[in-house]
Order: C-alpha cells, then sequence, then structure tokens
C-alpha cells in the first residue's frame, strides 16, 4: 500500500469519526439515567442501560405532546417536499426547454436568489403570512420556501442533460408538451427528483427558525422546534433531550438510505451540461 493511499484512508477515517462520533454519543446518552448523564467527568458507555429518557418523552399526561410534534413535522416536510417538484420541475422545465424572451435573465434572476441569506427574508416572509392569515397553520411551515431557488437551477441542469431526440420523436408522434413533460421527461428524470426530495424534505424537517417565530400553540410544533421547550432554564435533561434527538433523526436516516443510490445518480448526473 503506498504511502498516498494510506493518508487518503487516514483522512476518510478522520472525516468519518467528526460526522459519526457525535451520534453515538447521542444515542448512548439517550439510554443513560439521570445521575448517569450528569457524571463528571462523562463516561460513554451507560451504567445501567435505561430507557428513562425514552420514558420521560413519551409518558401520558406530559405538558410536550412530542408525539404531536413529529406528526406536524412529517406531515410539514412531505407536503413542502411534493410542493416544491410541482413547482421547481415545471419551472426548471421552461427554463431549460422552451424559448422565449427573456429565459436567460429570469434563470439569472432565480440563481442570485441562491446568494440571498435566509434570515434577511423571515420579516417579509412573516408579515405576507400574517395577512394571509397563516400564522400558527400547518400551512405556514409548507409553502413559504416552496418555489425553491435551488431546486429550479438543480432541475434544470439535470435536463438538459437527457437526450432531446428522444423530446423530439414523442413531438413528432403528436404528444403535446405536457405529455413530453409528464410522460418522457419526468420518468427519466427519477435521479434528480429523488434528489430533490431529500433535500427538501430535510430542509424542512430541520427548521427550526421559522417555526419558531410562527407557530405560537404547543400541539402545533414541529418536532425540532417543540424539542426546544425540553431544554430548562437552569437545567437540562440530557437523557430526555437525547431521546428527543434520536426520534428526531430517524426519518431523516432512514429516508437517505432508501433514497441514496438516486441521490448519487442525481448530484453526479445534474452538472453534466451547463
Amino acid at each position: 500500500m503506498t504511502l498516498r493511499r494510506v493518508v487518503r484512508y487516514t483522512l476518510l477515517v478522520l472525516l468519518t469519526a467528526v460526522f459519526v462520533v457525535p451520534v453515538v454519543w447521542m444515542v448512548l446518552t439517550s439510554l443513560k439515567t439521570y445521575p448517569d448523564a450528569q457524571r463528571t467527568p462523562p463516561a460513554w458507555l451507560p451504567d445501567p442501560v435505561s430507557g428513562y429518557g425514552y420514558h420521560r418523552l413519551f409518558e401520558p399526561g406530559s405538558q410536550n405532546p412530542v408525539l404531536r410534534w413529529f406528526v406536524n413535522s412529517m406531515l410539514a416536510a412531505v407536503l413542502h417536499a411534493a410542493l416544491v417538484l410541482v413547482t421547481a420541475s415545471t419551472a426548471a422545465y421552461a427554463l431549460a426547454r422552451m424559448r422565449f424572451r427573456g429565459r436567460g435573465l429570469m434563470f439569472a434572476v432565480v440563481v442570485a436568489t441562491l446568494f440571498v441569506p435566509p434570515a434577511t427574508l423571515i420579516i417579509p416572509n412573516f408579515l405576507v403570512v400574517d395577512t394571509l392569515g397563516w400564522l400558527d397553520t400547518l400551512l405556514v411551515i409548507v409553502v413559504p420556501g416552496a418555489a425553491s431557488a435551488f431546486g429550479v437551477f438543480f432541475l434544470r441542469q439535470f435536463f438538459l442533460s437527457l437526450p432531446r431526440e428522444l423530446e423530439e420523436a414523442a413531438v413528432l408522434d403528436g404528444a403535446a408538451p405536457w405529455t413530453v413533460f409528464t410522460r418522457i421527461v419526468l420518468p427519466l428524470s427519477r435521479p434528480a427528483l429523488a434528489t430533490l426530495t431529500v433535500l427538501s424534505f430535510l430542509s424542512n424537517w430541520n427548521d427550526f427558525l421559522w417555526p419558531i417565530f410562527t407557530l405560537f400553540s404547543a400541539d402545533r410544533l414541529t418536532l425540532p422546534a417543540g424539542l426546544g421547550l425540553l431544554q430548562g432554564a437552569y437545567n437540562t435533561d440530557f437523557p430526555v433531550v437525547m431521546a428527543g434527538a434520536v426520534l428526531a433523526s430517524v426519518p431523516a436516516l432512514v429516508l437517505f438510505v432508501l433514497a441514496q443510490r438516486y441521490v448519487i445518480e442525481g448530484v453526479s448526473r445534474s452538472g453534466l451540461k451547463g
């Protein structure tokens, strides 16, 4: 084994450890008792292994409806991802294949919005949803951000990599533009669509700041925003907090494992042609 390969694998192991070690610590801490989690110096392995954190998280009569937060987050993330797919795919196909005046300028404006910090849009978006009467509802989590500039850019790059001959053959057979888009382009774009679904789902699932500003009722919070309530002002029950973090991590990990093959293929093909 050459020195270069040794260095490469060493760096890969270290990089893997950076991501894996915090996850392992989170899971192990969720299995500790409260006194064990407060031990100084902290111990890696729980002694004894306990379901205290999960019991406290789901105990009946709790003031923190964790399961309701989980359902709220799941509904919001799924609906948001579906809405992003609809808006981004139609806009991206128009920018990739249709010829109209100002197409280049429009695409440049879409790309330019990617450089705007999301935090600067909180106040304008808040005023808009307040005017629409969406505050403290599911719509306030689902709709804002559904017109994804990144999704348009990503899918446009993928659509450009598809051979035009397939679409031209369909047009010669009498297919309308909408038929070409839904029957030919979208089926061929499954890797890109799966990738965008995962990214949109995770973006909405992990969002913390926007729900804090727009959701006020305890039973309407999403999981990331609700987990912040588990931390006290003067004391933190770490097994309970880590149990909530494990719960929040499971859907994201399952989704990524199921869509991993499509994500890799979608990312690799989306940059072939610009």
